[in-house]
């Protein structure tokens, strides 16, 4: 090529068509790619300078994804929290509840229902995880956030434990001791004695009529019960000259176990008992009404008035270790021993049951319980070898078996709900912190990346006009070559 001589209007054209040719290579690719600058020759300090805002753009959009996970996991945990104020307030309501009746059977009730919200409230707190991590969750579920490349700016959330309700550190709630069952027995038995008591004249007495008046009693007389072995039995009674059928009759009365009735007419004196015994003369070594004979119920169809321990006029009332009363049955004559199970078994948490053969019956409670009556007191403190009649049962009693500690537990749950609000309140703040970050993250990410673009990205505009006129260019260059050219070509007409 050196040994070829081109004109200067030929070179100068050949070498604007070139950079024209040049320049639009350029334009073309940078409407390629879309950037000014595709490489450090284009313009180093630009191209660097734009990685560089475009690395650390990166590297805060990789953030972007665990501070928007690390809302997420502050929203789970204000959710379980949201959820257990629900239950808290539930439990809450429970003792208010409980707080309404004296019933300690509706309390146990209370009690086992409030126990069971606060096993859900622990069920929730576990189920509040987020990809692991529980920020009610207790130890081990701290969150921290990173909010910059170099960690330098982060936020750190520490988790609580509301798993367990009884932690002092949480929610500080005991579960209540829901009462353990108590049982007693008693037995149903009874027998029967009679005697007929004449004064001289072959006249029955009447209950004002003198003891003395029957030739059986003289004034000095000592009246005993006695067991079926020969054993005196409780307090006796002396006769003087003034002693009464009637006060005779309320000493047999008045003894545990035995009912009395006397007949006027008759002059009969007729004892039913809940057990064996003799009614005895100790001075005159004779018994009056001699071996009553009490037996077992063996049917429910037995009367209970037949045992002694019960007198038609009897109300039995079943209360509780509140002194709440629960029902009553009045006894009447005919009252028999199954509508003595079905008044028992009406009540929520009593089972009472009647042992064919054996005579017994067994009252299984939840609570404290006694049978009273407007004829004999049920209380356990009367309990003796003749008073078989009542039961009372001990059995342990629930967390809310007096107002005061109903009271106390409603304090609980306050401070409670106050923890609770307290830390979805910290929650709250530590979510408004994140999700402020992460706008702003995200907002300067965009900063950066435009950043970038302002360095190295073409205006498409821009650069479409300059291949337009770049192209213009080429055709005027090239036909300016040829212009040149023909000038040349004129010294060729000298040869022709």
């Amino acid at each position: 090529m050196s040994d070829i001589v081109l004109t200067n209007s030929v070179r100068d054209n050949l070498i604007s068509l070139q950079q024209t040719s040049d320049m639009m290579t350029r334009t073309q690719n940078r409407l390629a790619t879309g950037k000014k600058i595709n490489s450090a020759l284009d313009n180093p300090n630009a191209f660097f300078t734009a990685q560089n805002l475009t690395n650390r753009a990166k590297d805060l959009s990789n953030l972007l994804d665990d501070i928007g996970q690390a809302v997420q996991t502050i929203k789970a945990a204000d959710n379980g929290l949201a959820s257990i104020t629900k239950l808290v307030e539930a439990a809450k309501a429970k003792s208010n509840q409980a707080l309404q009746t004296q019933s300690q059977l509706g309390r146990k009730r209370y009690a086992q229902e409030y126990n069971s919200l606060l096993k859900q409230i622990e069920d929730l707190a576990k189920d509040s995880s987020y990809k692991g991590k529980n920020l009610i969750g207790g130890a081990g579920n701290d969150l921290t956030v990173y909010f910059n490349e170099d960690n330098t700016s982060k936020l750190t959330i520490s988790a609580v434990d509301f798993t367990d309700t009884t932690l002092q550190s949480g929610l500080n709630l005991q579960d209540l001791d829901t009462g353990a069952d108590g049982s007693s027995a008693f037995t149903l038995s009874g027998g029967t004695g009679s005697q007929t008591f004449l004064n001289g004249a072959a006249v029955t007495l009447k209950t004002e009529s003198l003891l003395t008046d029957n030739a059986s009693f003289t004034a000095g007389d000592v009246i005993q019960f006695r067991d079926s072995g020969d054993a005196v039995q409780g307090a006796t009674f002396d006769i003087t000259a003034t002693t009464t059928m009637q006060e005779l009759i309320d000493f047999v009365d008045s003894y545990s176990g035995v009912n009395a009735s006397y007949d006027e007419g008759t002059g009969t004196l007729t004892v039913n008992s809940a057990d064996s015994f003799d009614l005895y003369n100790n001075t005159a070594a004779a018994a009056i009404i001699a071996d009553v004979t009490a037996s077992l119920f063996t049917a429910t169809s037995d009367t209970l008035v037949t045992s002694g321990d019960y007198m038609a006029g009897d109300v039995l009332t079943l209360t509780d270790g509140n002194g709440y009363e629960l029902g009553s049955l009045e006894i009447d004559a005919t009252t028999d021993v199954q509508e003595y199970l079905d008044f028992l078994n009406k009540f929520d948490g009593i089972s009472a049951s009647f042992n064919t053969g054996t005579g017994n019956i067994t009252v299984g409670s939840e609570v404290d319980l006694a049978i009273t009556s407007s004829n004999v007191d049920f209380d356990a403190t009367d309990f003796n070898t003749q008073n078989t009649l009542g039961v009372a049962i001990d059995a342990t009693d629930t967390g809310f078996a007096t107002d005061s500690d109903i009271n106390s537990i409603i304090d609980n749950l306050n401070a409670s709900l106050d923890a609770i609000r307290a830390q979805a309140s910290s929650f709250g703040t530590n979510l408004t912190v994140v999700e402020n970050r992460e706008n702003f993250t995200r907002a300067f990410v965009n900063t950066l990346e435009s950043g970038s673009d302002l360095l190295i990205l073409a205006d498409i505009n821009e650069e479409g006009a300059n291949l337009l006129a770049l192209q213009t260019r080429q055709q005027l260059s090239s036909t300016a070559l040829s212009f040149a050219s023909q000038a040349d070509q004129s010294v060729l007409r000298l040869f022709s």
